[in-house]
């Protein structure tokens, strides 16, 4: 197989792979974030590739499996304590410091380009929420929402981005958090479109997102009613008139497939010195007539008609599929959802964990289309390649660990799954062993 190939011949997927986290940034970082106080039995470029690589796609979700993995690939026999006592904040700050790096280096070498349509933007981001349920003993660290009964709940807040093919940035909540404040404004969205759904629906935040140089399309709430104030689309025959009113008094009259025009919005301000004025905006709405569902989908944006067509917002809309495939990706190859213990340290660890796993996955998926540019790779398959990539994560590892110029021979790993079989607890009581052995 192909990726067989440059794992034992050509080593690019391991050199580029430790470009990224080169082993004396990985120990550096360590040292910063205090996991390693001094040099003892875990070494911090191990202790990563076993993580990243050996958590969610190898299904080895108990930390004693990890911590096999951990003994084979570094030829060190360790006492429990020795590695359940590594999960702590130490750590999480380690695997965030370590998320953050990587999806900062995709996006300073994009995998994909924006096509000719989109030329005036740097890029399309795409905003969205998912939620872990935990076990009930963490409900006050992170309450859920609306439940009849005690629960707890983290709400991941991901920004991914088209051209890097992969997170922009990802952040931890609890369930409660309202989805409003998990995306903050700012001129990091200048030339950039924003795809968002109705939870962070909010005239506000949309004028908020013009007035830093940036552009939206979102879904317009089913009762919205907003007032046309002008139309971009001429028809032929007789057309109702439709300036001046409201879009709802207009909508069951229609008998057009697009209606394309311009609409005022009212909304408050946010406080400032105590006072909340009242404004008013003027967007574009795009209606496309559905006629399975016998109904319009309602779009709200910026962009003018002379940029993107009626049906292109629409069409550019949907991209917002991209985000939900990460999800599903985190969530079923790379274990994101099968957290069950209720130490909130290990938690937020395999989170980042499991994050980080997917950004290494991308950026395979990179390598080999940079190395081999005549196959043609089908659209929207990042979830057809992770399936891939957990099924060949096992050699992965063992090229990364031998690349770093560790050893990896069945002789260790026997040697390690002999020691857990037969046990290393001093004064076990083991009732069979007066009767035989």
């Amino acid at each position: 197989m192909i990726l067989e190939r440059i794992f034992t011949e050509e080593h690019q997927i391991e050199k580029d792979l430790c470009a990224i986290f080169p082993p004396e940034w990985l120990r550096q970082k360590a040292t910063e974030t205090k996991l390693i106080k001094r040099e003892r039995k875990i070494d911090p470029v191990i202790l990563f590739w076993v993580l990243a690589i050996g958590y969610g796609v190898q299904l080895q979700r108990a930390l004693a499996a990890l911590k096999r993995n951990y003994e084979v690939s570094s030829k060190k026999s360790l006492r429990d304590s020795s590695w359940y006592d590594r999960f702590t904040s130490e750590l999480v700050s380690f695997l965030k410091e370590c998320a953050i790096h990587g999806m900062e280096y995709l996006a300073q070498e994009p995998s994909r380009t924006l096509g000719e349509r989109l030329s005036p933007f740097e890029d399309v981001l795409i905003q969205d929420n998912t939620i872990i349920r935990l076990h009930e003993k963490l409900a006050k660290l992170w309450p859920a929402t609306r439940s009849r009964k005690v629960a707890a709940g983290i709400k991941v807040a991901v920004l991914t981005s088209a051209i890097a093919n992969g997170p922009k940035s990802i952040s931890i909540y609890s369930e409660i958090t309202n989805d409003l404040k998990t995306l903050r404004i700012g001129p990091w969205v200048k030339d950039r479109i924003l795809l968002i759904d109705l939870g962070f629906y909010k005239y506000q935040l949309f004028t908020r997102i013009r007035e830093n140089g940036g552009h939206l399309i979102s879904r317009l709430k089913s009762n919205a009613n907003p007032q046309i104030v002008g139309v971009n689309m001429s028809w032929r025959g007789r057309a109702i008139p439709i300036i001046g009113k409201n879009l709802q008094d207009v909508l069951p009259e229609l008998k057009r497939e697009i209606l394309d025009v311009n609409i005022e919005v009212s909304f408050r301000r946010r406080k400032y010195r105590g006072e909340q004025k009242q404004d008013k905006e003027l967007f574009r709405l795009v209606a496309i007539y559905n006629p399975e569902k016998e109904k319009y989908h309602l779009y709200i944006t910026d962009i003018p008609p002379d940029v993107l067509s009626s049906e292109e917002i629409a069409k550019l809309y949907r991209a917002r599929w991209e985000v939900e495939i990460l999800f599903k990706e985190l969530k079923s190859r790379y274990a994101l959802d099968v957290i069950s213990t209720a130490n909130p340290q290990i938690i937020e660890a395999l989170i980042w964990v499991s994050i980080l796993t997917l950004l290494i996955s991308r950026r395979v998926y990179r390598t080999l289309r940079r190395l081999k540019p005549n196959t043609k790779f089908a659209p929207f398959a990042n979830l057809r390649w992770s399936n891939a990539f957990a099924e060949l994560s096992g050699e992965l590892q063992k090229a990364i660990i031998q690349y770093l110029g560790f050893d990896w021979n069945l002789e260790t790993r026997l040697s390690v799954y002999v020691s857990e079989a037969l046990g290393h607890h001093v004064g076990e009581d083991n009732f069979t062993c007066e009767w035989w052995a």
